[in-house]
């Protein structure tokens, strides 16, 4: 069995993830999180939102799923958000046509390669249907946009999409949301939220689906003041295998210290380096395994059309590596495109430290003049002669001046312009951010921490599976089992459980079968720690009641069992203070070995 297979099985058995709507038949890509799935997956939003938002002092918002069709016209996916696609001439089964490249030929990134050299490879490498298994070869290779469309209302006349990324809610509003941060650059606004694209070949589960959600911080700052507290991350060292090395035939994955990588110039924008360093520390936070995982900058043909260089963080699974999250520099073209197509302002005003004073050239065209020359395109010329004037004044040296209004060139006497060149004092200007953009697959890293998580080992004579994820992302903290349901166990083991709850962990109780089966049950779920309930916890008084404790009137008396999954070590503790014990040792503030 692979690793993904065996990943697949254990998820579904224990309720992590399954595929959604399996009485219906289904719908492939689309996956249901169980109760430990759900947990782990808010546990690792949580981690997410303390690194990404608390500590770097970011807002967050929550944007709709739908939204209306000119936003993506703006941002470029109506025209550019496309994948490969291949339909097979004898029984119409589409595929992503790269990802066949990759599967069977020795090619990692056949995405970046333009359409008629994937087709050139599928009939070189006689590449069949795996459906079917007919030829492939000279079926045309196509472009398929992602996008799920909708109405909005009733009738057509108001499309749709669902967001095939967070990132467009938080750019549409940038107006808004800057007046929140004062207009003061840098600031952060990140969100955590549900995005669909309707993949032409869902695959490996969590991996490759059309439903799925995104963390993303769109970080906004002034491209020519604004600076990373790179000293913070600057020695974190990268696994990092460039562009330039995926294209040398002995290039190979380097290790560098974030400021290596800025100083030799292997990473360009200090920002995009500040936070491939902020994450790796988070990646080992959450569960990465650090030696299956690496740092892929974009060949110059896979990056996305808004991306001036980009980062994949990727971890291995399975043999294949695949990217969890995104860290691409933008520039200014989103906030650029959405000020383009809406009118809106999309700048903030830079305050100067002292006012100065310009030459600045402007014109107040002769609209008497204008209208009946230009007619219907009056406004458009006074409005290209205004741009022209802050572009390039010197085009006003002669008598007339020439403007291009939708492909139509307008020529007008510089006198009807009222041109003119004059000193102003000016207190700031405005500019437009530039952003970076940290864009994690929430479902990829669910996937990639329980794969790197599994393990196995033997005890008392029979193997053991278990997950080693760390206390703070395990779907549940503490497991409680009275030793047997009689003399009082249980009813000792219930309130010792409602008072861990109430403490704020989170806690399974389980008095089904034998004592070794309920340990591995916990174990395959990743359970950081098991408390037995037994007749010596009885016999040193511990059947007093939780409520006398709750009370904080008197201490509970008598001790427990408590297990640790890793080593399966045992002690024994007292009742009294076992919250305070269980959920130090959760934060990491206290080691077993210390109690």
């Amino acid at each position: 069995m692979s690793e993904g297979e065996r990943l697949t099985e254990l998820a579904k058995r224990r309720g992590f993830y399954f595929p959604s709507s399996s009485a219906y038949g289904g719908a492939a890509g689309f996956w249901t999180y169980g109760p430990q799935g759900a947990a782990l997956k808010s546990n690792i939003e949580d981690a997410w939102r303390d690194r990404y938002v608390v500590k770097e002092g970011h807002q967050e918002i929550s944007a709709p799923d739908v939204m209306p069709e000119p936003v993506f016209e703006a941002s470029g996916h109506l025209d550019g958000f496309d994948d490969m696609i291949v339909e097979c001439g004898e029984c119409g089964a589409t595929h992503r046509a790269d990802h066949l490249v990759e599967d069977n030929t020795d090619i990692e990134e056949a995405e970046s390669l333009p359409n008629e050299e994937v087709m050139d490879l599928i009939a070189e490498h006689g590449i069949e249907c795996p459906s079917c298994h007919a030829s492939l070869a000279d079926q045309p290779v196509d472009n398929f946009n992602l996008m799920f469309e909708t109405n909005i209302g009733p009738g057509s006349s108001s499309p749709g999409y669902l967001r095939p990324e967070t990132a467009q809610g938080i750019f549409v509003e940038f107006p808004q949301l800057s007046e929140y941060a004062r207009n003061q650059l840098p600031f952060g606004v990140a969100q955590i939220g549900k995005a669909y694209r309707n993949e032409i070949s869902p695959r490996k589960s969590l991996v490759r689906v059309r439903e799925f959600t995104q963390a993303e911080l769109e970080h906004f700052i002034d491209p020519e003041e604004d600076e990373p507290p790179l000293a913070e991350v600057e020695d974190v060292v990268l696994p990092l295998y460039s562009a330039a090395a995926q294209e040398s035939e002995d290039g190979g994955q380097r290790e560098l210290t974030v400021r290596e990588a800025v100083d030799e110039g292997v990473v360009e924008s200090e920002w995009v380096a500040y936070y491939l360093g902020v994450s790796r520390e988070w990646y080992e936070r959450v569960g990465v395994d650090m030696d299956r995982f690496r740092y892929r900058q974009h060949l110059a043909g896979e990056r996305a059309h808004y991306a001036s260089d980009c980062w994949d963080a990727e971890s291995e699974v399975d043999g294949d590596w695949i990217e969890i999250t995104g860290f691409a520099y933008r520039g200014d073209y989103d906030l650029s495109k959405h000020a383009e197509h809406s009118g809106e302002d999309y700048t903030v005003f830079k305050q100067y430290d002292e006012p100065i004073t310009v030459e600045r050239a402007t014109v107040d065209p002769d609209m008497s003049y204008l209208g009946p020359e230009f007619g219907g395109d009056a406004g458009a010329v006074a409005d290209a002669l205004e741009a022209l004037a802050e572009r390039n004044p010197d085009a006003f040296d002669d008598d007339e001046v020439t403007v291009e209004v939708d492909g139509e060139s307008h020529t007008v006497p510089v006198e009807q312009t009222n041109f003119s060149v004059d000193e102003v004092t000016e207190n700031g200007e405005h500019i437009r951010p530039h952003v970076v953009e940290p864009s994690f697959g929430v479902g990829r890293i669910i996937y990639t921490v329980l794969a790197h998580s599994y393990e196995s080992d033997e005890v008392d004579g029979e193997e053991r599976t278990y997950l080693d994820l760390p206390p703070e992302q395990a779907p549940t903290t503490v497991g409680v089992f009275p030793l047997m349901d009689k003399d009082g166990m249980a009813d000792l083991a219930t309130d010792i459980a409602e008072d861990l709850r109430a403490a704020g962990l989170s806690v399974t109780y389980d008095d089904s079968g034998a004592i070794g089966r309920r340990y591995r049950r916990q174990d395959e779920v990743g359970t950081p720690y098991c408390v037995t309930v037994d007749y010596e916890s009885l016999e040193d008084g511990g059947a007093q009641r939780a409520s006398e404790s709750a009370s904080g009137d008197e201490p509970r008396a008598g001790t427990v069992t408590v297990r640790e999954r890793d080593t399966t070590e045992q002690k024994r503790l007292p009742i009294d203070g076992l919250a305070d014990r269980l959920g130090r040792l959760a934060t990491g503030d206290l080691t077993f070995d210390d109690l």
